[in-house]
C-alpha cells in the first residue's frame, strides 16, 4: 500500500462532517490485519477505508478503527468513492459494486457518492429503557423519549434508534461511555443512534455514541441514518420518508449533511458530499 488520502464525508467543505482516513493499495494482496489497524491507528479517525480494485468497476473496501476491523462504514464508503473519483479510477455517474464483509454494496459517484445499503433488519434485543436512560442522559435535564419504542435496526451495522424528546435535550446528552460500551457489546450493537425533531428544514438531528469501537461520538454515520430512515418509516413518524435529510455533528462542531432515498424495492440509499483535505505516501 503507499497512497493514504484524508476526506470529509457528508460536507462540502474542509474541516466539515466525518473525516475518514482512505488508502489505496497497489497490488492484489491485502496487508496483515495488524497492518491495517496500526496504520488507522496512525491516522488516528474513526474509520479508516482499505481499498481494492477488482477490475473497472468492482472494488473491495475494509474498514478499521483505531482498534479493530468493521465490516462496513457509510462515511468511509463516501470518502473511497470520492478518491476514485478525483484519481480518474470512477467515472462521474458509473454504478459501481463495491464488496464488503457486510455484503455487496452499489455505489454511484459524482459530485455526490450514493451507496446502497443492506436490507433493513429489525435485530431482536432486549433493551431496558431505564438503563439505557440512566447510561445516556447523565444531566437527566429531560425526558429523553417521548413514548415511542426503541430498536436495534440494522442496514449493515446495527445500532440502537433512540428518539429524544426535542433538539435542546439531543445536544445535551453526556453519555457514560464506559457503561455504553458494555451495554453495546452485550446487546451486539454498535452504539446508539439517537435523534430529535424540530421545525426546519431537516428531517431529524442525529447524534451517535459508539464507545465499544473506540469512537465516543461520530459527526456522520451513513448504516446508522439509514437505518433511523428505516425506523421511521416503520412506525409512520416523518411522512413516507422516500427522501430524507438527516443533520449530524453539530454538538461536535462538524456539522454533516446525510441524504437518504428509499428505492421502490425498499432499499435505502444513502449519500453526501465529500471534501479531499489531504493526502500522502505511506513508507510501510
Amino acid at each position: 500500500m503507499k497512497r493514504f488520502y484524508i476526506v470529509d464525508a457528508f460536507t462540502h467543505e474542509a474541516f466539515g462532517g466525518n473525516p475518514a482516513g482512505v488508502v489505496l493499495l497497489d497490488d492484489d494482496a491485502w496487508p496483515g490485519s495488524r497492518l491495517m489497524e496500526q496504520v488507522a491507528a496512525e491516522l488516528r479517525y474513526s474509520e479508516t477505508a482499505f481499498v481494492r480494485q477488482l477490475d473497472a468497476t468492482r472494488y473491495e473496501l475494509r474498514y478499521f478503527t483505531p482498534c479493530c476491523e468493521v465490516d462496513v462504514c457509510g462515511h468511509a464508503t463516501i470518502a473511497a468513492f470520492g478518491v476514485l473519483r478525483h484519481e480518474g479510477l470512477v467515472l462521474d455517474g458509473a454504478r459501481c459494486q463495491c464488496n464488503t464483509r457486510a455484503g455487496q454494496l452499489e455505489v454511484t459517484a459524482g459530485d455526490q457518492v450514493m451507496m446502497t445499503m443492506a436490507p433493513p433488519v429489525v435485530k431482536p434485543a432486549s433493551i431496558d429503557a431505564a438503563q439505557l436512560h440512566r447510561i445516556i442522559d447523565s444531566t437527566n435535564t429531560a425526558t429523553l423519549w417521548p413514548g415511542w419504542p426503541i430498536e436495534a435496526v440494522s442496514t449493515g451495522l446495527p445500532d440502537i434508534i433512540l428518539p429524544v424528546a426535542d433538539v435542546k435535550t439531543l445536544n445535551a446528552l453526556r453519555p457514560d461511555m464506559e457503561s455504553l460500551a458494555a451495554l453495546s457489546e452485550q446487546l451486539g450493537v454498535v452504539g446508539v443512534h439517537a435523534f430529535a425533531f424540530r421545525q426546519d428544514s431537516f428531517t431529524a438531528h442525529v447524534r451517535n455514541f459508539a464507545p465499544r469501537y473506540g469512537i465516543p461520538e461520530e459527526a456522520a454515520t451513513g448504516t446508522a441514518n439509514a437505518a433511523l430512515t428505516h425506523y421511521l418509516r416503520r412506525h409512520s413518524l416523518a411522512g413516507d420518508c422516500e427522501e430524507c435529510r438527516f443533520v449530524q455533528g453539530e454538538a461536535m462542531r462538524r456539522t454533516s449533511v446525510v441524504q437518504t432515498v428509499v428505492a421502490d424495492d425498499g432499499t435505502i440509499g444513502v449519500g453526501g458530499q465529500y471534501c479531499i483535505v489531504a493526502q500522502g505516501e505511506l513508507m510501510v
